[in-house]
């Protein structure tokens, strides 16, 4: 249900026309330049099929082909796009997966009420495993990467913040350095605490409260859409089975029996898990292994889990010169960019290299060669501004860098 919310929300709100049909273009993730939004009103449709997809999934009708047909298609959205990236959309991108391979639809859904041979009052306790091993994985290295310095000296909580001082009633508030001191701490120790006291009984009831609180919190301060319900939801998994039967399904089977139920397939079960926790394990950390402090060069940042961590903000132009003429202008981000985009093009690397082979495609099919160089100073969590980008290198002609560093992004601060 809240994925239905989700994809009509984006079109009520005007997401879906202002991130995927106003601009001439998308950022897509570098390799996925071919998956562009669908033309006209095509993408309003996108989205509501994709809403009515989550429906189904919520009734439990046709579930199997609903949420795979809903993985497909959000996982479409979440690569023709990067302007407004969100981890949570990636969140939702790895749950979906995970549902499609679950027997979600074995009990209170209407395939089990059309199809009353697939009902079963219980479930292999792998799939609550699955779900808890995933949780676990967010949260951790969410925690784990707060650990820095402009965490804990409360400075990115003061930036972030600082924009939310127009807020009714709590944006005042919301500029307290005592605020940020007990959201700084409170955050860190959430995120590595939750689950675990989630897990433990004498906590668990406690550790549920404590999350009410902190995802309503980010609700209404970040307003991030569905996550923090999302999150809350997930507390089902950490409740008895007779709690949540007591409460939600009062209707008792007198068939009923607690026992282990072992899949059949068990040895390629755990193997398919295994490898995919080894990837979740593995992606947070790979920015670890690339050079420099991924807070300055962004390579590694995203599906790491590392939330709300910077603030970024770019003085950048980009000099297209005519090779044969030798004749040069600088580029009008206006008109290309929206407001969104430009933001992300002055001071994130990635953009400014799309942006850049963008100019030199666009180019060349007028039949000019070009070349495109950049002019940038970025600042990361309100430090001053540093050269960002080598201004002698033709960012036409280099390639991306997918699983290292790009050397054409200067030395961070710190490593000058």
């Amino acid at each position: 249900m809240l994925i239905g919310l989700e994809c009509y929300g984006a079109i009520i709100t005007g997401w879906v026309k202002r991130i995927l049909m106003a601009p001439r273009f998308t950022f897509t993730f570098i390799g996925f330049e071919w998956l562009q939004p669908l033309p006209g009103l095509g993408m309003y449709f996108y989205f509501f099929v994709m809403g009515s997809l989550g429906i189904c999934i919520a009734l439990g009708y046709k579930y199997r082909f609903s949420i795979i047909a809903f993985t497909l298609l959000w996982t479409g959205v979440y690569l023709m796009q990067k302007t407004a990236y969100n981890n949570h959309y990636y969140l939702l991108i790895l749950i979906s997966v995970i549902m499609a391979f679950l027997p979600a639809n074995r009990n209170c859904s209407l395939d089990a009420k059309l199809h009353p041979a697939i009902k079963t009052d219980q479930m292999s306790a792998y799939i609550k495993w699955t779900i808890v091993l995933q949780l676990i994985i967010v949260y951790t290295y969410a925690s784990l990467a707060k650990l820095y310095g402009d965490w804990l000296d409360f400075s990115i909580i003061e930036i972030l913040f600082k924009r939310k001082e127009d807020y009714f009633l709590i944006g005042g508030l919301l500029q307290q350095p005592w605020l940020h001191k007990i959201v700084g701490v409170f955050g860190i120790l959430f995120d590595l605490l939750i689950v675990p006291a989630l897990l433990w009984k004498p906590t668990r009831k406690w550790a549920f409260f404590a999350a009410i609180f902190f995802h309503l919190f980010n609700s209404i301060v970040f307003q991030i859409g569905i996550f923090p319900f999302l999150a809350l939801a997930f507390s089902v998994f950490f409740f008895e089975a007779e709690l949540i039967r007591k409460i939600f399904f009062k209707k008792k089977n007198p068939y009923l029996e607690n026992k282990v139920v072992v899949p059949s397939n068990k040895k390629l079960v755990m193997g398919i898990l295994t490898l995919y926790f080894l990837i979740q394990l593995g992606l947070p950390i790979r920015h670890n292994f690339i050079k420099d402090d991924v807070l300055w060069t962004e390579e590694g940042h995203r599906m790491s889990w590392r939330m709300m961590l910077r603030s970024r903000t770019g003085n950048t132009s980009f000099k297209v010169v005519n090779n044969t003429t030798k004749n040069y202008f600088l580029v009008n981000l206006d008109d290309y960019l929206t407001q969104a985009q430009k933001y992300k093009t002055k001071s994130y690397p990635d953009f400014m290299w799309q942006f850049s082979q963008r100019l030199k495609s666009e180019y060349a099919e007028k039949g000019e060669d070009i070349s495109v160089y950049i002019n940038s100073r970025v600042s990361v969590n309100g430090k001053p501004y540093q050269p960002f980008i080598d201004p002698d290198i033709d960012m036409g002609k280099v390639s991306w860098n997918y699983f290292g560093h790009n050397d054409w992004i200067l030395p961070s601060p710190s490593k000058n």
